[in-house]
């Protein structure tokens, strides 16, 4: 943890933290890709673009992997497409899932949560609304994620009466789980346990509402955006570099001149 209760800069932070750190976790939207996806649902036909890791920010992922970090990415997207955007390093990476619903780790599947029962009939009631500001439903195994232009009452107003549910608005969609069960931080704290560390092993670097629990459960937490998240440290918006970019160069940096 930060020796300051205030947000820092990332300048901030120094070698002498760095010191206990074992695992770095990635948000992934927003941090190591830029925020929005590109679907399109019409039918039973659906059109969604995978993003693709830089090739620099995979060179910077092996660096720290070399200097002896773990890494993991968190994330609310499917596994089937963080595997395609990480596929050049699944060897030394870790996947964290629809919000904490799963882990992969090194080809195996540790499960969080069955989510069918407490999903599978609210799943029913959202599917069949039309509204044009509806853009699709991206694929997942665990939670369900409602692309939209912008806010569609209809779809509030049925999850209103979904109290055992949480239903997050992100600016781009609505994503769906059990509340206090499907959450970033159950997931981090499986892989936590599972690689034998602890919470003064870990730090993490997130940007929204669904990263707070996450970044709790760390010794070092990192917020990309100040409006949303409350960290340790900060990264400024910058307009030409990813957050991911600029906490790994920094890392990197500082450990290469200790």
């Amino acid at each position: 943890m930060a020796e300051s209760n205030k947000l820092l800069p990332i300048n901030n932070l120094t070698s002498k933290e760095l010191k206990e750190i074992k695992l770095i976790v990635f948000d992934v939207d927003g941090i190591l890709v830029p925020r929005g996806t590109n679907i399109e649902q019409n039918g039973d036909t659906l059109k969604i673009r995978i993003k693709k890791i830089k090739n620099e920010q995979i060179e910077q992922i092996k660096k720290l992997n070399r200097f002896g970090f773990n890494i993991n990415i968190n994330s609310g997207r499917g596994l089937y497409m963080l595997q395609e955007m990480f596929r050049s390093v699944l060897d030394i990476v870790s996947i964290t899932y629809e919000n904490g619903s799963a882990t992969w780790f090194k080809g195996k599947i540790y499960q969080n949560v069955n989510s069918f029962s407490h999903l599978s009939q609210v799943t029913k009631k959202l599917r069949i609304i039309k509204h044009s500001d509806i853009k699709g439903f991206e694929p997942k195994e665990f939670i369900l994620t409602i692309h939209c232009k912008k806010r569609v009452e209809k779809i509030e107003k049925i999850m209103q009466k979904e109290k055992d549910l949480y239903c997050i608005w992100n600016d781009e969609a609505y994503d769906i789980g059990i509340k206090n069960i499907q959450t970033k931080a159950k997931g981090l704290n499986l892989l936590i346990n599972l690689l034998k560390l602890k919470k003064e092993n870990v730090l993490t670097i997130g940007d929204n509402y669904n990263d707070i629990g996450m970044i709790k459960l760390s010794g070092i937490s990192i917020s990309s955006d100040k409006e949303r998240l409350i960290g340790d440290f900060y990264i400024p918006i910058n307009n030409k570099k990813l957050p991911s970019d600029i906490l790994m160069s920094h890392i990197i940096k500082t450990l290469k001149n200790n």
